[in-house]
């Protein structure tokens, strides 16, 4: 279940029978409380928090949550460094930071959760896939392009979260300055439209439950482009030969998800 996703913040619940985890943590408390408080959870249900990178659009939260509900929280040794250098999260308590080995999977209860190596301009970036006996969900965003070998580690996905962060001419023609265009269009910066409906094409499966596009600009794209943009990129796929058939969705930048069962 996303619960917001965008360049201003984002945050994610996944669950199962007896195990929930936050995938960072980029709004206020507050926030993601109100978002949990849909779904019938609050923070008390969370048993972890798996941070990608210490960009402040995923760990915006983090300081205040943990600081009033000392939850565990996972990341890499490199971006457990540069979160603890973060001077606006206030206070850490360095005992609630375990490190994590990328493609080492760790076990919370009956989930597994394994971090898979992208690449952004953060510490040492990652994505997460999360999988119990009967299904498998990743959050694939904050990647300026994606490789074979992250195709194969997220590949057999029920429920995806891949980024569509921008349209490539909206971009371009823009008001940002030419520095940041140059960042975010780089292959340490953020998939395009196109890109994100490449990886979901690379991605598909007969068995998918949902794909939700996610991590959406506010300035460089829009809702219905990024939708249309994936379908048009999902032509001709082996699954479905009409790709308005697929359960392909946008996350919302403020509000929650429906919560999706896969």
């Amino acid at each position: 279940m996303n619960l917001v996703s965008g360049s201003s913040g984002n945050s994610t619940l996944v669950g199962t029978g007896s195990t929930m985890v936050l995938c960072d943590a980029g709004v206020s408390m507050k926030k993601i409380e109100e978002c949990l408080n849909t779904a019938d959870h609050t923070l008390k249900d969370i048993d972890a928090i798996f941070i990608t990178h210490e960009h402040s659009d995923h760990i915006k939260g983090l300081g205040v949550i943990s600081r009033k509900w000392n939850i565990p929280i996972y990341a890499t040794g490199k971006t457990i460094s540069a979160i603890m250098g973060e001077r606006s999260l206030g206070k850490l308590d360095p005992g609630l930071f375990i490190p994590i080995e990328k493609e080492e999977a760790v076990m919370i209860r009956d989930m597994m959760i394994c971090a898979h190596p992208i690449y952004h301009d953060a510490a040492d970036p990652v994505c997460y896939s999360f999988s119990d006996d009967h299904s498998k969900a990743c959050i694939a965003t904050d990647m300026g392009c994606f490789t074979n070998e992250l195709v194969r580690s997220l590949s057999g996905c029920d429920y995806m979260l891949v980024e569509t962060n921008h349209d490539i001419r909206m971009l371009e023609a823009g008001p940002y300055p030419y520095h940041l265009k140059q960042r975010i269009l780089g292959d340490h910066g953020h998939l395009s439209n196109e890109a994100g409906g490449a990886l979901i094409r690379e991605l598909l499966n007969e068995h998918v439950k949902e794909i939700r596009l996610g991590h959406l600009s506010k300035e460089n794209n829009f809702p219905e482009l990024a939708l249309m943009t994936v379908r048009q990129e999902l032509l001709g796929n082996p699954f479905s030969p009409d790709p308005d058939g697929l359960p392909v969705y946008i996350s919302e930048r403020d509000s929650a998800d429906i919560p999706v069962e896969i």
